[in-house]
């Protein structure tokens, strides 16, 4: 299935039915007086997060949902019967905003979680809600009000504890299949991984988190350059995002730390929030350097990015180092976790 991680609807809840002008006509009941009912609510428009969805697929050509009118008030005092309610199953994680105000309606980070997207209208008012001692005869009733109607983003930001970041052919998803059972495709040219794709990492037995490749990154994304920016929004759910460099390119070229600092740049121009959230280095590619030269080309690396946080070395296509940093990782989230 191809994957959708935006999508735009409209969605139209129903209107109250109108309030019933009716008077009770009895053989032998004179001056009977009113007994006009209530009209019926009209159905309103929900979203719920469903865990078993990850994609909103579902959004992608059906782009209208209505939910029905309710039902006018009758005599004998019986109101109008409510309309249905309309239910929007979501992926977890989606993100709901109104597309002409660009307030947030709703975010669904939970499963179950559930979210008003369009109300019903209410029913008007039957006659015989107007009846009093100086109006034995009301005549009045109310329409039922108008249901709201709105347009409507989704936007899907998968739940992970570990985004990975970087430039194409990092490694990144080498690394992934290295540390989970997840298999996303691994190929020796540019911009393999096209979708999103999550990893759980178990470290033992009862401890696990979870880690999301995203499509490569490259000097100009901001500017449209590559796949641009349209994937980073899942990191924006993340704890700590793992900055991967290819630190043993082929091309002699080839400058890693003029990349690295490009893809901080490009963070940055995306939201300065993602930019400023823990970000560790890890150097990629080990095993294509004998040990004394890759700890020497490591330290220079470092020491020329001007990095301060935390770093590692590792080879993702042999697991290298991969189980060390996953114990370090869990560390962390146990700790940002903890009251």
């Amino acid at each position: 299935m191809k994957f959708f991680d935006e999508a735009r609807i409209e969605v139209i809840a129903g209107d109250g039915g109108d309030g019933s002008a009716h008077f009770r006509r009895e053989k032998f009941v004179p001056r009977g007086g009113p007994d006009g009912g209530d009209g019926g609510r009209g159905g309103s428009i929900l979203a719920v997060a469903d865990s078993n969805l990850n994609t909103l697929i579902d959004y992608r050509y059906t782009r209208i949902f209505r939910a029905k009118h309710g039902e006018p008030g009758r005599g004998r005092d019986c109101n109008g019967r409510g309309a249905d309610d309309v239910i929007l199953r979501v992926p977890v994680g989606t993100v709901i905003r109104d597309a002409d105000t660009g307030e947030t309606i709703a975010d669904l980070a939970a499963a179950g979680a559930q979210a008003l997207l369009a109300k019903g209208g209410k029913g008007g008012l039957g006659n015989l809600n107007f009846k009093s001692s100086t109006n034995r005869a009301p005549r009045q009733f109310t329409p039922g009000e108008a249901g709201e109607r709105k347009n409507l983003e989704m936007e899907l930001r998968v739940l992970a504890d570990v985004g990975l970041a970087g430039m194409p052919n990092a490694g990144k998803s080498t690394f992934v299949r290295a540390v989970s059972a997840a298999r996303p495709k691994v190929a020796d040219y540019p911009f393999t991984t096209l979708n999103p794709s999550l990893g759980v990492v178990r470290v033992d037995m009862n401890r696990s988190f979870v880690i999301a490749d995203i499509p490569g990154l490259i000097e100009g994304a901001a500017e449209g350059a590559g796949l641009g920016h349209q994937f980073l929004r899942h990191l924006q759910r993340t704890k700590l995002i793992l900055h991967l460099v290819d630190f043993a390119p082929f091309d002699e070229g080839a400058d890693p730390v003029r990349d690295a600092k490009a893809i901080a740049r490009e963070l940055k121009k995306y939201d300065p929030g993602l930019y400023a959230r823990p970000r560790w280095l890890v150097l990629n590619k080990a095993d294509l350097l004998e040990p004394a030269e890759r700890d020497k080309r490591a330290k220079a690396f470092v020491k020329k990015l001007g990095w301060k946080g935390p770093w590692f070395t590792v080879s993702a296509i042999n697991g290298e180092g991969t189980r060390e940093l996953c114990f370090a990782i869990m560390e962390f989230l146990e700790g940002a976790r903890a009251p």
